[in-house]
């Protein structure tokens, strides 16, 4: 349809990315509403747009947390060296710092602000009538007391689907004792329950058939007599929080306080009931599915089977000066960041028709005060395309773009 309209003349490109159309005749009648949902998650949060049972666009944004931490460790470090050596330093500020309520790190800050912009971006190109948002990913304080809820709860169609997705998390998809994975494996008993262990989440664990049944009701100090390593990494492992999910739980709550800041109506789901919707449904194990999968949904539709994959890439820095790794100068930055038009980071098209080589590329510019850019596309790194072959696509916003 967006095909036709284009061709006919009663469209034009609105955006690039997300690629977006705009009617060139006003619109009367009411739109159907769509609803934004979100499937928030430690590196990667995946977000679909669904009208009625429609699937009609997807997308998975990929944050940059782990790469916020680094560069504060490393400035961290540096003045840190800077101030030990006695050389010309900052004066540290360590106790007059006052953190607000509800203050987050800023490599968790990120995810909700970096969600929250694209909620936003969708908001303004789409007709978003609602959102829903998966905002805990396990009930944990169910799974430690599981009567907390009703025996209705517990033996309901979705009982064990918390459980499960908490234990496949926790041991990565992979057998405790061999460590084999993409088979099924089974919820064990650490501590048999025939020998008195119990259905706490602490005392279980994942194993594959065969282990499982070589177990038997064996206790796991019998079992791995031999193999005092895996036992003891089983133990620990055993009483270890998920660390990656608490983070999540935390920003999620940040994120949901956010949402409902729009204005609009914001329902909500928990972790169990998107893998019992996905499981039904029959689809993959993606984010933009689980995403459309988030809440109390009937039949889907998949429109769309290419997700608009979205990576968080920083809009660079403020340094007028990079260092070396010992925090000595190294190298100067430009003071304009222009150059005859583009930026670094900007989307170009670059349409070569003479020397070595021609041919037509599409991907991340970075410039050079010569005029001789650079392309990253997807091939592989353009070097030394003079900037008179390139014509903008889309302006630098800090984020990647791939299909």
């Amino acid at each position: 349809m967006a095909r036709n309209l284009l061709n006919n003349g009663k469209a034009a490109v609105f955006k690039r990315y997300p690629f977006t159309i705009i009617l060139k005749i006003e619109v009367t009648a009411t739109q159907k509403s769509i609803t934004l949902k979100i499937d928030p998650g430690s590196k990667t949060t995946g977000i679909a747009l669904v009208q009625g049972e429609n699937v009609i666009f997807g997308a998975e944004l990929t944050h940059r947390g782990q790469t916020i931490t680094a560069s504060l460790e490393s400035r961290r470090s540096l003045r840190r060296g800077r101030r030990n050596r006695h050389t010309r330093y900052r004066q540290a500020r360590f106790f007059n710092r006052t953190r607000q309520k509800g203050w987050l790190a800023p490599s968790l800050q990120h995810r909700v602000e970096t969600t929250l912009t694209w909620v936003n971006k969708f908001i303004r190109l789409a007709p978003i009538g609602s959102i829903v948002q998966e905002l805990v990913r396990f009930d944990l304080q169910q799974l430690e007391n599981p009567e907390i809820s009703g025996v209705e709860y517990q033996q309901g169609e979705l009982a064990g689907y918390e459980v499960r997705e908490y234990l496949l998390n926790k041991w990565d998809r992979k057998c405790a004792y061999c460590g084999v994975e993409n088979v099924p494996l089974q919820i064990e008993h650490i501590h048999p329950k025939a020998k008195g262990g119990s259905d706490r989440i602490s005392n279980l664990c994942l194993a594959c058939e065969n282990c499982n049944t070589r177990k038997g009701t064996q206790g796991i100090e019998q079992f791995l007599s031999k193999k005092p390593e895996i036992l003891k990494r089983i133990l620990s492992q055993a009483h270890r929080p998920l660390k990656d999910a608490t983070a999540v739980n935390s920003t999620r709550w940040a994120l949901f306080n956010r949402l409902r800041m729009t204005g609009l109506p914001v329902s909500t789901g928990s972790g169990g009931l998107t893998k019992f919707n996905r499981t039904r449904l029959n689809l993959a194990k993606t984010h933009w599915l689980d995403a459309a999968c988030v809440g109390n949904i009937g039949a889907l539709e998949i429109l769309t089977n290419k997700p608009l994959l979205i990576k968080a890439t920083g809009h660079g820095t403020r340094q007028i000066c990079r260092t070396d790794k010992f925090g000595f100068p190294s190298r100067y930055v430009p003071r304009f960041k222009f150059v005859k038009g583009f930026q670094t980071g900007d989307i170009v098209k670059a349409v070569v028709t003479s020397g070595k080589k021609i041919g037509t590329y599409i991907g991340r510019v970075a410039v050079r005060t010569t005029g001789s850019f650079n392309i990253s596309t997807v091939g592989g790194l353009m070097q030394g395309i003079n900037q008179k072959y390139c014509s903008l696509l889309h302006r630098k916003d800090g984020y990647s773009y791939a299909a």
